[in-house]
């Protein structure tokens, strides 16, 4: 069951910062420089991942999987080859959505191994908004944006929040079919969805956006026990701090689809607006534990995650940034 309220299915459309650590970046780093002088086959760590949005550069490279040293971001570039509409690993393996090759508008998830080679093909219903992968690599996840449910309006879009399997490269679960409490009770109404999966080191503990009656909602809840709980509201694409204490999230500040960055302390419920000011619709990325990345536009943006500073721009024609430790 998913809701059907156009502002949501907006907010969903835009692309998500999604991050790639060890599987594909064992890939990148095996690739020539593409700009800047001449370096070694390994980029120091941290480094960053991300789509290149170069639209000059034509379209057989038009979100190709590329990376760059987090020091000095995009003086050299190293690319795969590899095009994904989203992407996210870890070291143990990694998601590529992208369209299919055997099916004509169809999109599906390439699972990659630590070595960044294709392991499993999932298909996909409808388009790719989001896509994650837990810190050990079981279980990875993809909300992609469907049509056609019986509850929603003629023409409007829901979505479907799956649960993968990375080893066996296939879906295992659904988020509606989670047992969600809110205050103690149920939720259980007919235009329910989820979507911007997170999850915790544990990999089982997991946190995600809940939407229903026109509101959205954090939860936290475990993929083994197929369970959830509201924890805060007007919560939407949730993003968990590399030491798992807060939460990056954006926050709906008007009716007119106005959104605000934020940071939320999981342990204190202290709330923090971040300096960018403009409306950001992005699943932000944690640069390290104190600033964040996110796209703005074609464009890769970083801002302090205590609500300092200003946001700054990172890295041009570049799309969801993933910080490899």
């Amino acid at each position: 069951m998913v809701r059907s309220r156009t502002r949501a299915f907006t907010a969903l459309i835009t692309l998500c910062a999604l991050v790639a650590i060890g599987a594909v970046a064992t890939a990148v780093l095996g690739q020539q420089s593409t700009t800047g002088p001449k370096r070694s086959a390994a980029l120091a760590k941290p480094y960053v991942i991300f789509r290149a949005l170069d639209k000059n550069a034509g379209p057989a490279h038009l979100g190709e999987l590329t990376s760059t040293e987090a020091s000095a971001p995009g003086q050299v570039r190293r690319a795969t080859g590899r095009l994904c509409d989203r992407v996210y690993a870890v070291a143990a393996g990694g998601i590529c959505v992208a369209r299919s090759r055997s099916l004509t508008g169809a999109y599906e998830a390439q699972i990659l191994g630590p070595d960044g080679k294709l392991r499993h093909k999932v298909g996909l219903e409808g388009v790719p908004s989001r896509a994650r992968v837990s810190p050990d690599g079981r279980y990875g996840t993809t909300t992609t944006f469907v049509t056609g449910d019986s509850y929603a309006k003629p023409g409007a879009f829901s979505t479907r929040a799956l649960i993968i399997d990375m080893k066996r490269g296939t879906a295992i679960t659904d988020l509606e079919t989670f047992t969600v409490a809110d205050h103690g009770r149920v939720v259980d109404a007919a235009d329910v969805q989820y979507w911007g999966v997170t999850f915790a080191r544990d990999s089982d503990t997991f946190y995600a956006t809940l939407a229903t009656g026109g509101k959205t909602h954090l939860i936290k809840g475990s993929i083994s026990e197929r369970t959830a709980t509201v924890i805060r509201d007007n919560v939407e694409c949730p993003s968990l701090s590399p030491d798992g204490t807060r939460i990056g999230y954006k926050k709906l500040i008007d009716d007119k689809g106005h959104w605000r960055l934020h940071v939320l302390d999981l342990a204190s419920g202290a709330d923090v607006a971040l300096a960018e000011t403009r409306s950001v619709d992005d699943q932000l990325e944690w640069r390290d534990d104190h600033n964040l990345l996110y796209q703005f536009g074609d464009d890769v943006w970083t801002v302090p995650a205590d609500g300092s500073g200003a946001a700054k721009l990172y890295i041009k024609h570049a799309g969801s940034p993933a910080v490899v430790r």
